[in-house]
This record gives C-alpha cells, sequence and structure tokens, in this order.
C-alpha cells in the first residue's frame, strides 16, 4: 500500500498512475503525468507541511519523484493464535470476575461479541516470546499492574482494546510487551519497508520515554530495530533510520506525517497501531493527522487507543477506528490519586514566588539536616518566560534546578531531564510540556506554582508523583481567581475518597463548561462588587460555593455526555 496525500487523490490534474516498470510504459506515462508510480510503491516527496492538513487545494503542487524501495511484494501480517497457560485456560466466570474485582478492573464489551479473555497476574502464564521473558526479569519486573493484567491478555489475543487508567498505573508497558510479541510474529523488516508497528504519542517527551522502554524490553532480540521520529532533531537522520527498515517506529504525528509526505517510509506493513494518550493528542489539535494516518492502514490491523480520560470525541474515535474493541478501565479515570497528599494555600500573585523559594529552601534545610537528598521536586509554572524567572530564582538561592519547556531547543529538553532524571538536578521547572506521560522514578514534592485550567490537567500534573505504589505529595498556590477550579479539585478529592466517580467534564465539553465558567466568574464578580458598596462583604470563597452549587444544578441535565463511569 502505497501513502498518498489528500491532495493528490482529489486531484484530477496531478493524478497518479500505475503503470508497469518497462522502460516504454515508463517513458510514455512520465509525458503524461507529472508523477508516476511503479508497482514497486514509488513515493513522492511533497512540498507542504502537514500543518495544513486540513485544507491541501493550495498545496504546492511541485513534485519529485523518489526512487522506489521494498521491491518485494507486501508480506501478510501474522496474527498468532495466542493462548496463555493452561492454569488461565480453565478459569471459569466466577474466577474470572472475582480476579477482576481484585484488580479494580472494569471490563466492557459490545453485546453480542466474544468475552474479553481473563485478566492474568503473572508474567509466566502469559506465555510470551523467551527473548521477552528475558527482558522483563532483567528489569526486575515481578508482577503486571491492573492495567497489564487485563490489557496485555486483550492485546495479545488480536482483539482492538479502548484502555483507561490513572496516570502512572503502567500502561506503556501493557502494550509495549504484546506489540514486541506481534513484532517477533512477522516476516523481518527489510531496507525500505514501513514499520511493522506504529505508536503515536502528543509529546516529544512522551514519545522518547515510550521508545526508551520499548528499547528495554526488545534489547534480547537480534537486529531489533525501532526509530524515534519527533520534531526538533535532525529529520535527516530519522529518514535514514526509516529508510533502512525499523520494526516499530514512535513518533508524534506531525513529524510523522512529513515522513510519510516526503516518502521516508509506509504505512504498507503496519499491522499493529498504539494510540497513546489520545484525548491529549486531541486536545492539541492532532486529530487530521491521526485519521490520516488511521485512513491510510491496511485493511488488516490491530488498534490499541489509550487515554486517561474518556470525552466524548475520544468515544467517537474509538467507533470510528476500533473493531469490536474491549474496552478496559482501571480505577476512577482521572481522580486525584490516593497516593498524592495535596496541599492547597492561597497566596497572593505576588508573594508567589517568595514562597515557593520559602518552601523549597525549608525542605533544603531539612534533607540536610537528616542527611537526606533533598526530594525530587518538580514546579509547574503556566509560561515559557516564568519558567526561565522561576528557575534562575531558585539556582540564586543555592538550589539546583533547571528549566523545561517548549522554547527550549531539543537538545537542552534531553539535557534538562537527563540531569533531573539522574539527580545531578533535584528541581524541575516545567510548563505543561511535563505534564503527560512525564514517568521520573522517585519524584516526591510536586508544587503548582500557577494552577492549570482543567482539573483533569491537574490531575495528571500532580500524577508525575505518587508512582508504582510509592508515595508523593502535591503543593498548589492559588489565588482569587482560581477560586471555581480550587471547588472542583475539593470536590473531586471528596468524590474520590468517597469512592464515588469524579463527575468533570473532558475534551471539547470540558472547554466549553470552562467557557460557562469563566463567564459566571465574571458575572458573580460584578454581583459581589455591587454588594459590598452597598453592604456588609460577601466572603469570596461563599460566593463561588453557591456558584460551584448553581452550576452543578445546570449541569445534572448533561452529566450523561460528560462523563461516562
Amino acid at each position: 500500500m502505497m501513502y498518498e496525500p489528500p491532495h493528490r487523490r482529489t486531484s484530477s490534474s496531478n493524478s497518479v498512475s500505475k503503470v508497469s516498470s518497462s522502460s516504454s510504459s515508463s517513458s510514455s506515462s512520465s509525458s503524461s503525468s507529472s508523477v508516476v508510480t511503479l508497482d514497486s510503491d514509488l513515493t513522492t516527496k511533497l512540498s507542504f507541511s502537514s500543518k495544513s492538513l486540513p485544507n491541501f487545494s493550495n498545496s504546492n503542487s511541485n513534485t519529485t519523484c523518489r526512487r522506489s524501495y521494498a521491491s518485494h511484494p507486501v508480506p501478510q501480517p501474522v496474527f498468532n493464535n495466542w493462548k496463555p497457560s493452561d492454569r488461565v485456560l480453565r478459569f471459569n466466570p466466577e474466577q474470572i470476575e472475582e480476579v477482576r474485582l481484585r484488580l479494580n478492573v472494569d471490563v466492557t464489551v459490545a453485546s453480542g461479541s466474544v468475552p474479553a479473555p481473563a485478566p492474568i497476574e503473572s508474567f509466566t502464564d502469559m506465555c510470551l516470546h523467551p527473548s521477552i521473558m528475558k527482558d522483563i526479569e532483567f528489569h526486575e519486573y515481578t508482577r503486571p499492574t491492573s492495567i497489564q493484567a487485563q490489557a496485555m491478555p486483550v492485546a495479545l489475543s488480536g482483539r482492538d482494546l479502548l484502555g483507561c487508567a490513572e496516570t502512572g498505573s503502567g500502561k506503556t508497558a501493557a502494550f509495549t510487551i504484546p506489540m514486541i510479541q506481534h513484532c517477533v510474529a512477522q516476516t523481518p523488516v527489510g531496507r525500505g519497508d514501513g514499520p511493522l508497528a506504529l505508536v503515536l504519542a502528543p509529546t516529544r517527551e512522551l514519545a522518547q520515554q515510550i521508545e526508551k522502554e520499548v528499547k528495554a524490553l526488545s534489547r534480547s532480540l537480534d537486529s531489533f530495530k525501532t526509530a524515534i521520529v519527533v520534531g526538533g532533531t535532525n529529520i535527516a537522520e530519522q529518514r535514514s533510520e526509516l529508510r533502512g527498515g525499523v520494526s516499530i517506529v514512535v513518533a508524534t504525528p506531525g513529524r510523522f506525517l512529513d515522513h510519510l509526505q516526503q516518502g521516508n517510509t509506509s504505512l504498507s506493513r503496519v499491522s499493529f497501531v498504539i494510540l497513546d494518550e489520545a484525548d491529549r493528542m486531541l486536545d492539541m489539535g492532532f486529530e487530521p493527522q491521526i485519521r490520516e494516518v488511521m485512513q491510510n492502514l491496511p485493511d488488516k490491523h490491530q488498534t490499541l487507543l489509550f487515554s486517561a480520560t474518556m470525552p466524548v470525541e475520544i468515544e467517537a474515535l474509538a467507533q470510528e477506528y476500533l473493531t469490536d474493541p474491549v474496552q478496559v478501565k482501571v480505577g476512577k479515570v482521572s481522580s486525584p490519586t490516593a497516593n498524592v497528599i495535596q496541599i492547597l494555600e492561597k497566596v497572593s500573585e505576588n508573594e508567589k514566588v517568595d514562597r515557593l523559594l520559602a518552601l523549597l529552601v525549608e525542605e533544603a534545610f531539612l534533607a540536610e539536616k537528616s542527611c537526606h537528598p533533598f526530594p525530587l521536586t518538580i514546579v509547574f509554572v503556566e509560561r515559557k518566560t516564568r519558567c526561565d524567572e522561576v528557575s534562575e530564582a531558585l539556582v540564586a538561592e543555592g538550589l539546583h534546578a533547571v528549566a523545561l519547556h517548549g522554547g527550549r531547543n531539543q537538545s537542552d529538553r534531553e539535557s534538562a531531564l537527563r540531569d533531573f532524571r539522574n539527580g545531578s538536578t533535584n528541581i524541575l521547572v516545567a510548563t505543561d510540556v511535563a505534564s503527560r506521560g512525564l514517568d521520573v522514578m522517585g519524584v516526591a514534592h510536586v508544587v503548582n506554582l500557577d494552577l492549570p485550567k482543567t482539573v483533569e490537567d491537574y490531575v495528571h500534573r500532580i500524577g508525575r508523583t505518587g508512582r508504582g505504589g510509592s508515595m508523593g505529595q502535591a503543593t498548589s498556590f492559588y489565588t482569587d481567581r482560581d477560586m471555581l477550579l480550587v471547588a472542583q479539585i475539593k470536590k473531586a478529592i471528596v468524590d474520590a475518597e468517597s469512592g464515588n466517580a469524579v463527575a468533570f467534564a473532558t475534551g471539547k465539553v470540558a472547554r466549553r463548561k470552562e467557557r460557562e465558567a469563566a463567564a459566571a466568574q465574571k458575572g458573580a464578580t460584578v454581583a459581589t462588587s455591587k454588594l459590598s458598596m452597598m453592604g456588609p462583604s460577601v466572603n469570596i470563597e461563599d460566593k463561588y460555593r453557591f456558584m460551584i452549587a448553581a452550576s452543578n444544578m445546570k449541569r445534572e441535565g448533561a452529566a450523561d455526555s460528560a462523563w461516562d463511569d
């Protein structure tokens, strides 16, 4: 299957013709068509950017032919008839439900569909490739996490999967291990072949982290190559890797489409697709690129979609591109984690940095006094410039801090993360570029110098600590303008502690509700101002308490579309 960009599919003047590879046919065709395609999958270099995906009508039509790769026929994908151990096969329905209850896993399949495979609480019972088992043991993975125990058997059995779990739950390994197992069963890739498996992720940092996990779990496999394809790095090096033939590509959507359009890789052999942090990708505007990839995949492929939240857009994406999927939810999706102690502290805007300095200097003093290292800490801020300013202020106080934001080049970002991971720098000051997917073991403290705009973003931020069963702390500074969000956070914490679902909107629904809440906040501020001139002052927290109550009453009618428990 040759990837054909949208503007070439719809343009009659630049239509692509298939001809035989004989010199006479090639010669006559080249005179009547600007681009020709040989049976051996000739690709084209296009002169437009993937950022213009929604509208190709104004794209530059100048193209240049590239030489053909992969002249051999495309091998058909192999979907092994995987089976777990005999012990697991003997589980009856009551035992399966008992295990799911213990794991806090909820499994849903469509009416009339084949039941989902049983969860497996031992890697040995999963009957994995010996090399994969060797690497699992090497990295001292003892027991599967809840999402791994249920999602891996689903993926290994060849079923499509919609997986939801809180941050730090082990989702990456849950799809990485079945993906490697699938690739091992395929005909090996050769030079010019496209990848066997594709992972799409929203950010460079998350893509790098996924690739690291893939390499770790495939280290014992000979000639097993992976490539990372993200912006901000040398595209020529990526081109060389892709053309050389790789089994797995981990990519951000925009840069991967760039390589497809330039003819550096192909979708013809992709039979295993992962959409990781899909809700974040939609939030960041990658929906056109995701759809472009999904619509050009071979007919035979397996898709795994992982999302920390379940907005209606994710459900629509799953319905369109997943076939008879098994839906796996672990715990209260996008709820504040019980492993994190959360502190909300009201501070004026002008006092925030001073309060932060005092907090972290005190922590440094206590750590030194007890002869312990300073705890790894992430400080989240709203803007890039503030990120640099806060980092410099911390360094001026004698603390080891480094900034991480989208304005820094890729090598500086990688260096900052490397220093933070190895502990040479123990404070990372970051924008939301680090709020999702950043998995650094041992982060003990998250500080929200500036609160985010939504509860779901808050949950992802504090999810950088309390990972892998360890305890963590989150300290959040807030001002009067954050009172609506603070009330929502407090409600989410209470709901989570009481075992109820966290009922806040996500995706586009959340964006609309934010606008409504902002308008309500503005109206309440005006009303409060008028009241202050007429009589006794109104406590600002009381004002928002009543506003939240009114908002909740209004939202009850639309709650079903905002959250699917």
